[in-house]
């Protein structure tokens, strides 16, 4: 048994999970009882504490609200603690702490135990994850102090792609950047791609090490993931989560001398060239809106530049899809999730427009019926499923981090 494979059955005398995803004035948290029958359906019990740190804070817990100030990261969580005592459910049977950690680089490929020595290591990974790592870092370390009785398991965003093979993790760049500086294709959005890779093969009655598929993480980030027999084996997003996929506010891939042609035409510096393909580029870049459901109004609206933003981004969408058809030799299911996956049926039919060659397509009216359900939008005689999987990445953090706590990884 591995940490992504653990189910209920393996992971219950464990107990409950309190899974913890701290950002840099976040904290988001999920209560989860892998002793349940279900811990899918009995695990709402969460919420969220944001703006920490500034003037006035809010926690969200179940349907409670508190506003007032959380000065840091220590003060939050002690106002979730406290939200819990006094709204319950009660954390008594809590046996393990699972904290999301975005980047693990190429030494942390499972869920890890943490103690002060893996501490110190994604202290020193947050080169590769400036925004994210050290945030991380902040919910671990206040957490070890609130419950220091309890195992703490890291689960890393880029631990699912520890399996890409070295040809299709490696950049031709010279050795030395990989070498010495860890320059290689990481890939991000690993515990929801874990997750519904896991609950396509389960929709489609087999067993998991023999379904490929190809896991479209929709939302304002996206990534797509080709995954074979439970193993990713190549990603869209690489050293960084800025590559592949048109985003929100991200460009994903362009021309690599893109920074210095525009730092040597128009002066930009490359924290400014940085800054503008993370926070200025993709959909807002193109049409002046990121949210799919604003640009998609525009489209209907007569804007070109939003059809044309469309146009690109379903066009990538296509060609990241059929080079993973490629990589994988078949494809049993294409699979959507995420935010916009999960709910924007206009895009996911431009996704695989023109992909029925590939035996590939949308049955106009199962893919227009909204569900919170998992569910299949194909037609009944397609050659390959599309499925629209929710994602659940807390309940694939629980999972690992119980797998983790009650036995040694195989």
């Amino acid at each position: 048994m591995t940490g992504q494979d653990g189910d209920a059955g393996d992971t219950g005398r464990v107990g409950q999970v309190l899974v913890l995803n701290s950002g840099s004035s976040s904290i988001k948290y999920r209560l989860i009882d892998m002793g349940a029958a279900s811990p899918a359906d009995t695990g709402k019990n969460g919420g969220l504490v944001e703006r920490i740190g500034e003037e006035t804070s809010v926690l969200v817990h179940g349907g409670v609200r508190v506003e007032r100030r959380f000065a840091d990261h220590e003060e939050g969580l002690q106002a979730v603690l406290a939200a819990f005592a006094e709204y319950g459910p009660p954390l008594d049977g809590v046996g393990a702490i699972g904290h999301r950690v975005v980047h693990g680089g190429s030494r942390f490929v499972e869920p890890t135990l943490i103690d002060d020595e893996v501490e110190r290591a994604i202290e020193e990974l947050a080169p590769l994850a400036p925004l994210h790592n050290p945030a991380n870092l902040k919910g671990i370390r206040v957490a070890r102090r609130a419950f220091p009785g309890l195992p703490h398991v890291a689960v890393f965003d880029t631990a699912f792609h520890g399996t890409i093979p070295p040809h299709a993790r490696t950049y031709a760049v010279p050795r030395e950047w990989t070498e010495k500086l860890g320059v290689r294709r990481y890939g991000f959005h690993g515990t929801s791609a874990a997750y519904v890779s896991r609950r396509a093969a389960e929709l489609l009655g087999r067993p998991y090490d023999e379904v490929n598929t190809i896991v479209l993480h929709l939302g304002n980030g996206a990534s797509a993931t080709a995954v074979r027999g439970g193993r990713s084996v190549d990603t869209s997003m690489g050293l960084t989560p800025l590559a592949g996929l048109v985003m929100g506010t991200r460009s994903g891939d362009v021309d690599p001398a893109l920074p210095a042609y525009l730092n040597r035409v128009a002066g930009m510096d490359l924290p400014e060239i940085d800054e503008a393909l993370n926070k200025r580029s993709g959909l807002l870049g193109m049409s002046g809106a990121n949210d799919l459901r604003e640009v998609w109004k525009l489209v209907d609206s007569g804007d070109e530049n939003a059809r044309l933003a469309m146009d690109v981004y379903g066009y990538r969408l296509r060609g990241y899809i059929g080079a993973y058809y490629a990589a994988l030799g078949h494809v049993d299911a294409i699979v959507f999730t995420a935010g916009v996956g999960e709910n924007d049926a206009r895009t996911r039919a431009l996704a695989v427009s023109g992909l029925s060659r590939l035996g590939i397509e949308v049955d106009p009216a199962r893919n227009a019926a909204h569900s919170k359900e998992p569910r299949v939008v194909s037609p009944d005689d397609a050659e390959v499923t599309v499925l629209v999987v929710p994602t659940d990445e807390e309940l694939e953090i629980a999972r690992q981090t119980a797998a983790r706590v009650a036995g040694p990884l195989a």
